[in-house]
């Protein structure tokens, strides 16, 4: 079925510059807007200066520090003062920490419907709940649309989400997508974008949107679009923007290329189980598992309902002594909000811990929970690790469950706890008016002042590694071999421990793979020759690359030798960032053959650059030298990524015109 009346098509229409928007087909869509974080955004200013960009040419570009906030010694400091010395050089607006996590900062003060944002965090779906078209990819995809050139992505299919009734009490926002992730698991939307509507709609606010939004991306989804409705008015009149509103929504007899139903008054509490997002059953499945720690916050619960209505639910009550029950607001805006209303105090004298806003144990900054012991958080992903702690486990559940869980000690369906403690659910009165603060955030310099601006660069921060182009023929070992769903942070690992050095690629490089192989960086390095890195390929299975839209995890094996990954399929994000890199992702034709393929197999690819030419069939015969075999592989590479590939990446395909 092809969409027609959608949303999403009309959005991607009114920014198409480049392509058919027949799914499968390479499109390029004119970006209006641009996010990032500090955890990619170091390499994106680095980026900007390699392509030697005066200005950016976005209507907004917005640097949010929300990632890496522990001042543990000085690179950190020295990276916010880099981010500020780039955003005043080429005129981009700097938000400094603590204001918040990006995406609810974001939709507070510059999302529009009807415009596109390009960030570099895969989350930046969650803007797609003001009806805007929100695409999360990788820092240089990022860095050519500050430049003012188009994003390209695979046009999608239109998955259209038809929500009904009305969600029981104890049920939430964040159980709505939970349930989406129980059906479907994390592949399930791939090169998809997720379309809501229906009656249901009408219950939900634009920050109850934000949760469903967001967590898109754990579907595998291109971006999520909700109507900009009455809820989008009403949050952007909080936000005193009501002037930015626009009116848009699918037409009524809209045809979808997949439809789906939702019933929201027959959903229950649901929790993902460790180690994956869709590993999703019902709280009272697991109750009873004792629980170590409660995280409310993070982007996937950023509003403030959802500390609001932790904050009834503790309030007079003691945690857990046995449980720490932290608190991340998700913006200096919602902690103002919260102790206005007196929830904070609540929070506090009910034991919780409040931290600064921004992303923190998201990302495995601090919070980090004791190994084995089971921590509920409202978070987005509970890959094994991310949370700071090798030996993790880590579950994802809804503000009502895991404030519960911090009262109880244990895993507790919330419905269970308020007929046992004859407990009503929480009737939140909130303000109308958010407390918004546009002076926590610092404009672009006027251009005439921005030449005048030099860099900050201190010692971390180490510049872009040169990228040789694809040799002709390609021939090494396979150095590691994966199994499915492995995520951006098992390959470049996020955490107190790694993050610091995400503006030194070298020592970023020692990190890479070592959550699933400890000795990946050593023998990397064992087989450099002439002071070069020694070429080796990667095999993969399923969904190789989920998660993070780092691209730390393309480049840093990159700078090890890596030059091939062959996989049976690939995540999104991770795709693109592998040949903005040079590195060329091959899939097995027929997926058997990669069980046929052991690490330390040396593998040989020949003529590469006649089979990558434009038009050349997209498909290749790998050789195993070790087993004497060849097996078929393709790409999905178009010919614009192929001479990049073949230059050696983005920033060398440019530099060639």
């Amino acid at each position: 079925m092809r969409s027609h009346g959608t949303l999403a098509h009309r959005l991607i229409a009114g920014h198409l510059v480049e392509g058919r928007m027949e799914p499968g087909e390479e499109i390029g869509l004119r970006i209006d807007q641009t996010l990032t974080q500090d955890a990619t955004g170091t390499l994106v200013m680095q980026e900007l200066e390699a392509l030697g960009l005066d200005r950016v040419r976005t209507e907004v570009s917005v640097q949010y520090v929300d990632h890496n906030l522990l001042q543990a010694d000085e690179r950190n400091a020295e990276d916010h003062a880099f981010l500020r010395s780039a955003c005043r050089r080429f005129g981009i607006w700097y938000s400094k920490p603590g204001n918040g996590v990006s995406h609810p900062t974001h939709m507070q003060r510059f999302g529009v419907p009807g415009r596109t944002l390009a960030g570099s965090d895969s989350h930046t779906c969650a803007a797609g709940s003001l009806g805007m078209l929100a695409v999360g990819t990788g820092g240089l995809e990022v860095a050519l649309a500050m430049a003012g050139r188009p994003l390209y992505v695979t046009m999608p299919e239109i998955w259209g989400i038809r929500l009904t009734g009305r969600l029981p009490e104890w049920v939430s926002a964040k159980d709505v997508v939970l349930e989406l992730l129980r059906r479907h698991g994390v592949k399930g939307a791939v090169n998809r974008i997720l379309e809501y509507h229906g009656p249901g709609l009408r219950q939900l606010t634009a920050m109850d949107r934000h949760v469903i939004a967001n967590m898109g991306a754990e579907l595998g989804a291109t971006a999520s679009v909700f109507p900009a409705d009455a809820a989008v008015r009403d949050f952007l009149r909080a936000e005193e923007r009501e002037d930015a509103f626009r009116e848009l929504a699918a037409d009524p007899d809209a045809a979808y290329d997949w439809t789906e139903e939702i019933d929201l008054g027959s959903l229950e509490p649901l929790i993902a189980r460790p180690t994956s997002p869709g590993n999703v059953v019902p709280v009272r499945e697991v109750a009873g598992e004792p629980v170590g720690q409660a995280v409310i916050g993070s982007s996937a619960n950023p509003g403030l309902r959802d500390f609001a209505v932790a904050a009834a639910i503790v309030a007079g009550r003691q945690t857990d002594p046995g449980v720490s029950f932290d608190v991340n607001p998700t913006s200096r805006e919602i902690l103002a909000d919260l102790t206005k209303t007196g929830a904070t105090f609540d929070l506090i004298a009910a034991g919780a811990r409040i931290h600064q806003a921004g992303c923190l144990g998201c990302i495995g900054m601090g919070q980090a929970p004791a190994p084995g012991r089971n921590s509920l958080r409202t978070f987005p992903r509970n890959f094994p690790g991310r949370s700071g702690t090798e030996q993790d486990v880590v579950w994802l559940c809804s503000p009502e469950t895991a404030a519960v869980a911090a009262l109880t000690g244990e895993i507790t369906d919330p419905r269970d706890w308020a007929a046992r403690e004859a407990v009503p659910y929480p009737r939140l009165r909130l303000p109308e008016q958010a407390s918004v603060n546009r002076a926590m955030l610092e404009p672009p310099l006027p251009p005439e002042q921005t030449a005048r601006i030099t860099l900050e660069r201190g010692p971390n921060i180490s510049g872009l590694p040169d990228l040789d182009p694809l040799p002709d023929t390609l021939e090494g070992p396979v150095l590691l071999k994966c199994g499915d769903n492995v995520s951006t942070d098992e390959i470049s690992p996020a955490g107190a421990k790694a993050l610091p050095f995400r503006s030194n690629i070298p020592k970023l490089a020692e990190f890479t793979f070592t959550r699933i192989d400890p000795d990946y960086p050593h023998r990397a390095a064992d087989l450099s020759t002439d002071g070069g890195p020694g070429r080796h390929f990667v095999v993969g299975g399923e969904n190789y690359g989920q998660g993070s839209s780092r691209e730390h995890a393309a480049i840093t094996p990159r700078h090890l030798g890596l030059r091939a990954v062959v996989a049976k399929s690939y995540a999104r994000i991770h795709w693109q960032n592998l040949t903005n890199f040079g590195v060329l992702p091959l899939e097995f034709a027929d997926p058997a053959d990669y069980d046929r393929v052991d690490a330390g197999d040396r593998l040989w690819l020949e003529n590469l650059h006649t089979a990558l030419a434009p038009g050349a069939e997209p498909r290749l015969r790998l050789h195993n030298t070790t087993k004497d075999e060849a097996y078929e592989v393709r790409h999905r590479l178009s010919d614009g990524r192929r001479h990049t590939v073949l230059s050696g990446g983005t920033i060398a395909a440019l530099a060639q015109g």
